[in-house]
């Protein structure tokens, strides 16, 4: 069967934010690969340019690690 359209892949993003308000993205999927913005909406759309410029230049390492969740821990 031929598939016209690529498959897509779905990547674990990890948002911070910084003392001065940025919203901080990065994907671990993927070594090096973040990028920030001031609102969701453009850190989405600028977390997906990352990913495709990664892509495109091959900086993928491959998924070495999955994303499993997130614990807090008292200490």
């Amino acid at each position: 069967m031929y598939y016209s359209e690529e498959m897509k892949k779905i990547y674990t993003v990890i948002i911070e934010k910084d003392e001065n308000g940025w919203l901080i993205a990065d994907v671990p999927e993927i070594q090096g690969c973040h990028t920030q913005a001031k609102t969701m909406d453009k850190l989405m759309e600028r977390t997906k340019e990352a990913i495709q410029l990664c892509l495109d230049e091959d900086l993928e390492v491959g998924i070495k690690t999955r994303f499993v969740g997130i614990q807090r821990i008292e200490v």
